[in-house]
């Protein structure tokens, strides 16, 4: 009976902030009178805008080494890319394909930096991340406002600001919808792209077979105990650079899919929250800081975005007022990552606790 019970406890602390937002959409829902086929429709455009980033995540995870908020190295890489396919007028797939290519080695430099700099920062990757982006975002700003169209040569004068150099703030994109409108298909009303789900359905089949490899399972007995795997004989920063440099070069075309549903880059700010919200969709769906799985990933995107769908409609006929729905969005936003934190370590507290009742039990058995 003692571990039964012990068993729904943990199920309930493993899923208490899924559950969180389950409670907190199942209110909103009635109250922003959407209909279910509209809900419906706006979940799926944005399961395949977000979910790529979202599972670009789950790699550094198995390596031990929490959220990479320094994702956004990949992001700012991609947009990168989208400027220069948008500035030689490539456009389509194939615009998308070569803003990838163009990408793929600034993001491969900037995951080897990062990865190089997280191993100097080990149990405090988390925040070290953090302040790496900010610091690359100067790096990036600077190149794009002061380098794009003095130095390097920009050929569409509608990219540049009015002073002849540097790029605009907001730049619409030749490629836009180019991977949506791959094999969409309309279901009972509702528009789905088969073309981005493939890409998505590639990178889960990539993630599962990956794990399976000896780098991949390397990864993971670097993640449970870095002392034990280098006594093994695996290099562990090395690995965990390499995990690094995966997520980077994932955040990176998660972006460039991201950014072609979307149709717009938002030059200088787009990249920023490309972390928090993939990392809080992650947490959402009752992931942790030490695992995740493809399931938390795609859960996870669905019940953050219903809420982010939701929330302002449901403040406005609640109170009047659609900004106290778009700032209750904003708060729980950035509310989740520290709710989850705060709970990985609680759970960490009490998965310890239990171990000494288990244990106990166990060596009164064997009296």
């Amino acid at each position: 009976m003692q571990i039964k019970n012990n068993s729904i406890e943990k199920f309930l602390i493993n899923s208490a902030v899924p559950i969180l937002f389950i409670l907190i959409s199942s209110i909103a829902i009635p109250l922003s009178k959407f209909s279910g086929i509209y809900l419906v429709r706006e979940i799926v455009t944005r399961l395949t805008r977000d979910t790529f980033l979202v599972l670009s995540l789950l790699i550094p995870v198995m390596a031990g080494m929490g959220i990479n908020f320094g994702m956004v190295l990949g992001a700012m890489a991609g947009q990168i890319g989208l400027i220069f396919v948008t500035d030689w007028g490539v456009k389509g797939v194939l615009g998308l394909v070569i803003a990838m290519i163009i990408s793929t080695p600034i993001s491969i430099l900037l995951g080897y930096f990062s990865g190089a700099v997280l191993n100097r920062s080990k149990g405090r990757e988390m925040i070290t991340a953090m302040m790496l982006a900010l610091f690359i975002s100067g790096i990036y700003q600077f190149f794009l406002l002061y380098l794009c169209g003095s130095i390097i040569p920009i050929k569409n004068y509608k990219l540049l600001l009015s002073r002849g150099y540097g790029i605009r703030n907001a730049i619409n994109l030749d490629t836009a919808g180019a991977f949506d409108r791959l094999l969409r298909i309309k279901i009972r009303g509702v528009s789905v792209s088969f073309g981005t789900i493939l890409i998505i359905v590639a990178i889960c089949i990539f993630t599962t077979w990956f794990r399976k490899t000896k780098l991949g399972q390397n990864m993971r007995a670097v993640g449970q105990d870095m002392v034990v795997a280098d006594s093994a004989g695996i290099k562990v920063d090395k690995t965990r650079i390499q995990a690094i440099i995966i997520s980077t070069v994932l955040a990176c075309y998660g972006q460039i899919i991201y950014l072609q549903n979307i149709g717009t880059i938002n030059t200088y700010n787009g990249a920023d929250q490309a972390a928090l919200f993939a990392a809080a969709a992650l947490l959402v769906g009752g992931a942790t800081v030490s695992r995740a799985t493809i399931t938390n990933a795609v859960v996870g995107t669905a019940l953050f975005h219903l809420m982010f769908i939701v929330m302002p409609m449901a403040g406005k006929n609640l109170t009047g007022s659609a900004m106290l729905g778009e700032y209750f969005r904003m708060f729980i936003s950035y509310g989740i990552v520290t709710i989850a934190l705060v709970l990985h370590s609680w759970k960490r507290q009490k998965d310890r606790e239990m171990a000494r009742v288990q244990f106990r039990v166990n060596v009164k058995a064997l009296k």
